[in-house]
């Protein structure tokens, strides 16, 4: 049941089923004032107690057809012994003629009307008026009757419009506050992932880091440590490879130390790419025996720290692939300046190795992914060219971003393109 402080409830739904208390009221005060009868007294208390009971008490009631003639034609009989006793009663007739066009349906309603005004005058006293006067009330009474309830009925329809508005206007109200509530978890779940995101680009980071400096150079100081466990006759080699163990040992723990400070590698800190290019080939060339030459094309210049930070650890994944599986003669690093991007290439003529061997551990599978995420990350280009017994070709290629620009930015506006 809709109470009536439910704003879907109007003014005109709270008074109209009161109205008919009025109209029996206010007669019957007076005519009781003016002629204290009480037959008018218990057809008046009867008429509000036959309201009260099919209208007021239980609405659902006269919503059924038949409840509905039953409640005017017991509602009409009433009213006309009513105006029989005393004509003020007519006013009475008002509320009936209310009640048409409130509970009646279409055209129903003006047959109430027709009802209701018949009754009103053929129960006045009759005084000798002339049959034609009888039917001009009856019909200015319809008349009169029925331009009230058309304006009843227009109220009664932007009465159901409005409730229709306000229907409308709280589900959609629902649909915001749930699409708000939607959004919010969204926006929740998207923070969850980036921190996540961030978390997981961070561990991807350090485990770069790690890879491209300590596991290297661990690898090394195995790799020298083996050579002078096999020189132990040899006391001025096996104190050249001790040599070479602390040195490369101390800068494993430089690096390690620049890694986890975010810092950049210790050859690009006093040297440009190109030369810190060599120093790097140079130190692994005197670890692995192997010979590796450097070549520099077009105009070299000064990039952003994290793309020479990339071709750096991308030489020396490379480089250390070589020496640990390769089985290479020589090796060749070529660093290409273009105008807007920058590339390098690392070849040697060693073993080589299929597709498939590239993603397992034994070929590097770790480092070759650490390779192609650093480039990956800069919206760069990485590829392996390689064969069983025709060597091994890595190229890498990122944007010649300028050393005071964000690489970030580049790589998003190269991937817009």
């Amino acid at each position: 049941m809709v109470t009536t402080t439910d704003p879907g409830v109007s003014r005109w739904d709270r008074a109209w089923p009161a109205l008919p208390y009025l109209f029996i009221l206010l007669p019957a005060v007076f005519a009781l004032l003016r002629d204290w009868r009480p037959e008018t007294l218990a057809l008046a208390s009867f008429a509000g107690a036959w309201h009260w009971f099919m209208v007021t008490s239980r609405p659902g009631r006269i919503e059924r057809p038949a409840a509905v003639i039953v409640y005017f034609v017991v509602t009409l009989a009433v009213i006309g012994a009513l105006v029989r006793i005393d004509p003020l009663f007519t006013v009475t007739g008002l509320g009936a003629f209310i009640q048409s066009f409130s509970l009646l349906p279409g055209r129903w309603a003006y047959g109430g009307v027709a009802a209701t005004a018949g009754v009103l005058v053929a129960a006045r006293p009759d005084t000798g008026r002339p049959s034609s006067e009888t039917l001009s009330s009856f019909l200015i009474a319809v008349l009169v009757a029925s331009t009230v309830g058309l304006l009843i009925r227009t109220v009664s329809a932007q009465n159901d419009q409005r409730k229709v508005m306000i229907a409308q206007l709280r589900e959609t109200g629902a649909k915001l506050t749930a699409l708000a509530e939607e959004n919010a978890n969204l926006q929740a779940r998207l923070l969850t992932r980036a921190r996540e995101a961030g978390v997981l680009e961070e561990r991807q980071r350090m485990a770069r880091e790690i890879h491209d400096t300590i596991a290297q150079s661990l690898t090394a100081i195995l790799t020298q440590l083996e050579a002078a466990d096999g020189a132990n006759d040899d006391v001025p080699a096996t104190r050249e490879r001790l040599d070479t163990v602390r040195a490369l040992a101390r800068e494993s723990l430089s690096e390690t130390r620049r890694s986890l400070q975010a810092l950049r590698p210790a050859p690009l800190e006093e040297a440009q790419l190109a030369a810190a290019l060599h120093v790097i080939a140079a130190k692994w060339s005197q670890t692995t025996g192997v010979p590796a030459s450097v070549s520099v094309t077009g105009d070299a210049r000064p990039l952003h720290a994290e793309v020479e930070t990339t071709l750096l650890r991308v030489a020396q994944e490379a480089l250390a692939n070589v020496g640990k599986h390769a089985s290479a003669t020589r090796a060749g690093l070529t660093l290409s300046y273009m105008e807007d991007v920058v590339a390098l290439d690392v070849r040697d003529d060693g073993a080589g190795f299929t597709r498939e061997a590239a993603g397992s551990s034994d070929a590097g599978g770790f480092g070759l992914i650490a390779m192609r995420q650093r480039v990956t990350r800069l919206a760069g280009n990485f590829e392996i060219e390689t064969a069983p017994g025709q060597g091994t070709g890595i190229s890498a290629t990122v944007p010649a971003i300028p050393a005071d620009a964000d690489p970030g930015s580049a790589g998003r506006s190269r991937n817009a393109m």
